[in-house]
C-alpha cells in the first residue's frame, strides 16, 4: 500500500517522538532493557515455529511482525549461511558491510557468534528480534506500545538501514504482508501469520511525495543509485537485455544500490509480490551490473534467491516481460535469446543467476519473442536434479536416457522411481556412484553420450551441440550452444582439457569424449 492509503492513530506521549524520524536516519541503538534471557542452544533442532515464537517472547517483540519481517527478507529461508549481495544472512537478513552492521550488533545483544547468527536459524531469529527490539527502545516504545503491531512501523522502518523513502518502501511491504496473512512452509513445517487490519502509526514527518516517474519506463519508480555505481553514458549501442535475480529483498536491493561502497547498479529491480519497477539507473548510462556487457546492455534485477523458485511469480514475470518487451521496441533489439540473456550467460562473469528455476520458455512467450528454450537440452546451467524434482531440467533426463534405451517412465518432468531407477542403471554401466541422483558427472556423461567424431574449430553440426551441452556441465560456466565450433568451445575444450591433465589443444578427440562420458 501507498504511504498515503495508511491511517495515521494519535497516541499520547508519541507525537514528538515519532517526529523524530522525519528522515528515518539509522540511530546508534541503546542497550536493550527488561529483555528475557535466550533460553535455548544454537543449532538444537527446535521446530521453525517454536524458534520463531521464542525469539518474539525474549525480545517483546511481535511474533507475527517478526514472521512478516523475516518474509519479506528471505521467504523465511536461510539459504544455508550464504550472503546476500549485502552480505546480509539468514532469515532476518542480518547484514555485515562498511555501512550497516546488524550481524555485529545482534551478536553484541544476544551473546551468539556471528557464526551462529549467520548458519543457525534459531540464533538468527533471536538476532533479527534483538535488533528489532533495539529499533523499538531507541524509539522510546514502552511496554505496552510494544504490544500493539501497528506502533512498530517506525522500528521496522530503522531496521531497513535504507533512506526515507525507501525505508519507508520496506515498511509498508511489511505491513502488507500482516494485512494479507501469510501460508507459508518452512523445512516442511507450516507457517501462519493470520490476515489482520493495519493501520500502522507512520512518523509524523513532512510527507513524502508521490514517487518520482522514470522518464525512460513510465510505469517505473524512479530511485536513483548513487553516483558511483554506476557510469554516466555509454561506449556503445545498447544492443541486450540481461535478467538477474537480486539474492536478496527488493527494498534491500535499492538500498545496496544506493550505497555508495556497493559498486554495482542495475538500469531496474522488479518486486516479487505484485511485479512493482523501480528504475536506479537511466537507460542511457552503463550501470555496473554484467562486466563485459555493461556498455551494451540494459540490466533487470528480480527479488529473489536464484535457488528459491517461489520467487519468481506471475506477477513478476509478466511485468519483467512488459519492461523487456518495452525496451527492445524502444533499441532495436531482437526479442530472441541472443539478446535476452541470462547473467550466467554474458562471457566473463561468475554468476549463476536466474539459474535453472527461471522458466525461460514462458518468459520469452510472455514478451513476445522466439521460445526461450533454444531445445529441450539446452540450459544455461544443469542443475542437482534427484527424486522429488520437477521441470524442465527432468524432462531433460527422462529424455536423455530413452534416447539411450533406458527406462525413465514417462518423458513428462517428474522424477520418480522409474526415473531413479533408469538413472542408477545408466550410472552403473558409466562406471559412476549408482546414487540415483543427477549431479554434474551424471549430467556430464548423460549430455555427451553418443558418437564420437574428431572436433575442432571450423567444426558444426548435432555433435557439437551436444559437446556444448556438455562442457556447460562439466564446467559449471555457459558454453553458447550454435553447434558452431568457434573461438569461445575451443577456449572452454582447452579449459577443460587442462583441468584433467589431458592435452589441451582445443581438439575434441578420443580422449577427450572418454573424460566426457565418463562424467569426469
Amino acid at each position: 500500500m501507498s504511504a498515503g492509503q495508511h491511517h495515521r492513530r494519535s497516541v499520547p506521549g508519541r507525537r514528538g517522538r515519532l517526529a523524530a524520524l522525519a528522515a528515518f536516519t539509522v540511530l546508534a541503538s541503546g542497550a536493550l532493557t527488561g529483555v528475557a534471557p535466550a533460553a535455548f542452544a544454537a543449532g538444537d533442532g527446535r521446530p521453525f515455529n517454536d524458534a520463531l515464537d521464542h525469539a518474539a517472547e525474549s525480545y517483546d517483540v511481535p511474533r507475527d511482525l517478526l514472521a512478516a519481517v523475516g518474509y519479506g527478507e528471505s521467504r523465511l529461508d536461510g539459504h544455508d549461511g550464504q550472503p546476500s549481495q549485502a552480505n546480509g544472512f539468514g532469515v532476518m537478513h542480518l547484514v555485515s558491510n562498511p555501512d550497516q552492521r546488524t550481524l555485529e550488533e545482534a551478536a553484541r545483544l544476544t551473546g551468539r557468534s556471528p557464526a551462529e547468527l549467520r548458519r543457525d536459524t534459531g540464533s538468527n531469529l533471536l538476532g533479527g528480534a534483538a535488533v528489532l527490539r533495539a529499533r523499538a527502545d531507541a524509539l522510546g516504545l514502552s511496554a505496552a506500545e510494544r504490544d500493539d503491531i501497528d506502533a512498530w512501523y517506525g522500528a521496522v522502518a530503522k531496521y531497513s538501514g535504507a533512506e526515507a523513502a525507501t525505508a519507508r518502501l520496506y515498511a509498508d511491504t511489511v505491513y502488507r504482508f500482516l494485512a494479507d496473512g501469510l501460508h507459508t512452509s518452512v523445512d516442511g513445517e507450516q507457517v501462519e501469520v493470520a490476515a489482520r487490519d493495519v493501520a500502522p502509526e507512520i512518523p509524523e514527518a513532512p510527507e513524502i511525495g508521490p514517487a518520482a516517474v522514470s522518464q525512460d519506463y513510465p510505469s517505473a519508480r524512479w530511485v536513483p543509485a548513487a553516483a558511483g555505481n554506476f557510469a554516466s553514458g555509454r561506449s556503445a549501442a545498447i544492443s541486450q537485455v540481461v535478467v538477474h535475480v537480486t539474492q536478496g529483498s527488493y527494498a534491500g536491493s535499492i538500498s545496496w544500490f544506493q550505497n555508495p561502497t556497493a559498486q554495482v547498479s542495475a538500469h531496474y529491480v522488479i518486486r516479487s509480490s505484485d511485479g512493482e519497477v523501480t528504475q536506479m539507473v537511466k537507460d542511457a548510462d552503463t550501470a555496473y551490473h554484467a562486466r563485459s556487457a555493461n556498455a551494451s546492455s540494459l540490466g533487470i534485477e528480480h527479488e529473489g534467491f536464484v535457488d528459491d523458485p517461489a520467487w519468481f511469480t506471475e506477477a513478476m514475470y509478466r511485468s519483467s516481460a512488459a519492461l523487456t518487451a518495452y525496451l527492445c521496441e524502444q533499441y532495436g533489439i531482437p526479442k530472441d535469446r541472443s539478446h535476452i540473456v541470462g547473467h550466467v550467460e554474458v562471457p566473463g562473469n561468475d554468476h549463476t543467476d536466474p539459474g535453472p528455476n527461471w522458466d525461460w520458455a514462458h518468459y520469452m512467450e510472455l514478451v513476445g519473442g522466439e521460445s526461450g528454450a533454444v531445445d529441450e537440452l539446452t540450459f544455461a546451467s544443469y542443475a542437482t536434479q534427484l527424486s522429488g524434482s520437477s521441470g524442465p531440467q527432468v524432462k531433460a533426463v527422462q529424455r536423455l536416457l530413452t534416447d539411450l534405451e533406458y527406462t525413465p517412465g514417462a518423458v513428462d518432468g517428474a522424477f520418480g522411481s522409474a526415473t531413479q531407477a533408469a538413472v542408477r542403471a545408466f550410472q552403473q554401466d558409466k562406471g559412476l556412484e549408482a546414487d540415483g541422483i543427477v549431479g554434474k558427472a551424471t549430467w556430464t556423461a548423460l549430455l555427451s553420450a553418443g558418437s564420437t567424431p574428431t572436433l575442432r574449430s571450423g567444426s558444426s553440426g548435432e555433435a557439437v551441440s551436444r559437446l556444448q551441452r556438455a562442457l556447460t556441465a562439466a564446467s559449471g560456466k555457459t558454453v553458447a550452444v550454435d553447434g558452431s565450433f568457434g573461438s569461445g568451445t575451443a577456449e572452454a575444450v582447452r579449459a577443460y582439457q587442462s583441468a584433467r591433465s589431458l592435452e589441451a589443444d582445443g581438439v575434441v578427440g578420443a580422449a577427450t569424449w572418454k573424460a566426457l562420458q565418463s562424467g569426469r
